[in-house]
């Protein structure tokens, strides 16, 4: 997998006045990027940015437009942008609802072929996760189709578009309160289901922690499950499946 390449006329914006001190260093001694990891692993790396400083934003995308690659960032709050530098948030694809960002352009997708992945969300309030799903498929260049607020307090929602479903051979399943929607789902379905757990929920939902264990006791056989919110890792339990679908060269 070749790696992804950072924006055009970055490097002019990313090395433009004004945006450190004269004088200081581009990089950072925390800063060492994993640039193999795609060659190990079939992923690039990613940038988790919460508790990053912008400072050390700025000099992990420093040296990655010195080595030449694009980057995903995850949970990079509006807050921590706004303390970007101007000519560093212009060189990002910022996306609110997901608080993630590209450096650099996604991959585009392989020619005509089918779309592999669907992402189901239960309710409205599940989508800042499942848009995080949604972009790292497309950082990868893999489309994804979208099924929203279909949860099983309207089971109708669900049914009137089973059919369409069960055509997608992967299904990333988010769900928040008793996520009851991945046991019906993976009751319903021969996909391979992918259970994300929101942090939708009142009192005893605690935080995601009812969505998950109700995942992982699932009654439904075969299903894998990640960590609360964790989009960016239900996307990549996707790609690892595709990656094992695809033919060895």
């Amino acid at each position: 997998m070749s790696p992804a390449r950072p924006p055009e006329g970055a490097h002019s914006r990313l090395a433009g006045q004004g945006r450190r001190p004269k004088g200081a260093p581009v990089s950072s001694p925390e800063v060492r990027l994993d640039l193999n990891r795609a060659e190990r692993v079939g992923l690039d790396e990613a940038i988790f940015c919460a508790g990053k400083s912008a400072g050390q934003i700025e000099a992990i995308l420093g040296q990655a437009q010195e080595r030449g690659v694009g980057l995903l960032l995850t949970r990079l709050s509006a807050q921590q942008l706004d303390a970007l530098p101007v000519t560093v948030r212009a060189a990002l694809d910022y996306d609110p609802l997901s608080r993630s960002a590209y450096f650099g352009a996604a991959r585009p997708p392989a020619g005509e072929a089918d779309t592999r992945v669907a992402i189901l969300s239960a309710g409205t309030s599940d989508l800042p996760a499942a848009r995080e799903a949604q972009r790292t498929l497309a950082w990868y260049g893999e489309p994804a189709a979208e099924f929203h607020d279909v949860g099983v307090a309207g089971l109708w929602r669900l049914t009137d578009r089973l059919e369409e479903i069960r055509r997608f051979p992967i299904l990333i399943v988010a769900a928040g309160m008793d996520a009851a929607l991945l046991s019906v789902v993976g009751g319903l379905v021969r996909s391979c289901v992918i259970g994300l757990p929101t942090s939708v929920g009142y009192g005893v939902a605690c935080g995601g922690r009812t969505a998950l264990h109700a995942m992982l006791a699932s009654c439904a056989p075969g299903l894998a499950v990640v960590n609360i919110d964790n989009g960016y890792g239900a996307a990549c339990t996707a790609l690892r499946m595709l990656h094992a679908f695809a033919p060895r060269s």
